[in-house]
């Protein structure tokens, strides 16, 4: 039991130091390099940096130690150790690079004349971090905590959370940067955000059919025998025709989309159906576990 406790433990601290080692490569090489900015605790430590030239490895770790408290209370033990962990490896690996660009080992990108390429690429680096570390339920601190609150809560999405706190923050530094850096600020911002929510779903998406027909149970037989693809039935009445019926409920890969509308226009062509995606899809057909 042990062992297994060690090895469910590996699982989860690896992936999140390599978020944090991601994050920190694009904090370091893209955005201070062409002075552009992030959100949370970690806007405030670049908005030190570029007055005051203070390094981000130090400021971060010192702007998070009180919201460490704050975590504690809220997110428990457990929750809270990643998010330390993940503190300490970010101002870890944001000291490492530091010190690796400061010996001419890592030359950043300062895109003078292509701010648009260093933003894009910002805000992926900084996006597959962030969606890394959250995915395996830690944090980097600052406004993340805020955001695992808010999401543990509420169910509100992370990545929106961080969005919108991310353009009050980043507003507050037009007093440092010139206003066209925030704006291509934004895009790296709202690059970021999607690929957190990418990340947090899951990178498989699948789509769910939802089949209403006065033949659902024939469909699902078809479905069943040819697909080999689990269905369930609903049972329905019509609001309208007070008329009982079933609806069909299956879910597939998005390349067996167009084989699946196929068996439904066969057997029943005014079946009404309704498509919706799915994201990180478990189960027999699927990925198990």
């Amino acid at each position: 039991m042990k062992l297994h406790n060690l090895g469910s433990t590996i699982k989860t601290v690896i992936p999140i130091l390599c978020g944090t080692a991601i994050y920190a490569f694009g904090l370091l090489y893209f955005v201070i390099p062409n002075q552009l900015m992030e959100g949370g605790l970690t806007g405030i430590a670049l908005i030190l940096n570029y007055a005051f030239h203070i390094k981000p490895s130090i400021s971060t770790l010192l702007l998070n130690i009180p919201l460490f408290f704050v975590g504690l209370k809220i997110l428990g033990k457990r929750s809270m150790a990643y998010t330390i962990l993940g503190v300490l490896s970010l101002s870890f690996f944001l000291w490492l690079i530091e010190m690796l660009m400061g010996n001419g080992i890592i030359d950043p990108l300062k895109a003078d004349h292509d701010i648009i390429l260093a933003a894009l690429y910002a805000g992926v680096t900084l996006g597959a971090g962030l969606g890394i570390v959250f995915r395996f339920g830690g944090t980097t601190g600052g406004v993340d905590i805020i955001a695992r609150i808010l999401n543990r809560n509420f169910g509100w999405s992370m990545g929106q959370i961080i969005l919108l706190l991310d353009v009050v923050i980043i507003g507050s530094a037009l007093l440092f940067i010139p206003k066209e850096k925030i704006l291509y600020t934004f895009v790296t911002v709202f690059i970021a955000s999607k690929l957190i929510d990418f990340i947090q779903e899951g990178a498989y998406a699948a789509k769910a059919f939802t089949i209403i027909s006065d033949e659902a149970p024939a469909i699902a037989d078809i479905i069943t025998k040819e697909m080999e693809r689990g269905v369930t039935l609903i049972p329905a009445i019509g609001a309208y025709s007070k008329q009982a019926k079933h609806m069909a409920y299956c879910v597939i890969a998005r390349s067996e989309m167009r084989t699946l509308q196929g068996i439904i226009r066969s057997v029943d062509p005014r079946a009404f159906i309704i498509i919706n995606d799915v994201h990180d899809v478990h189960g027999e057909g699927f990925k198990e576990g």
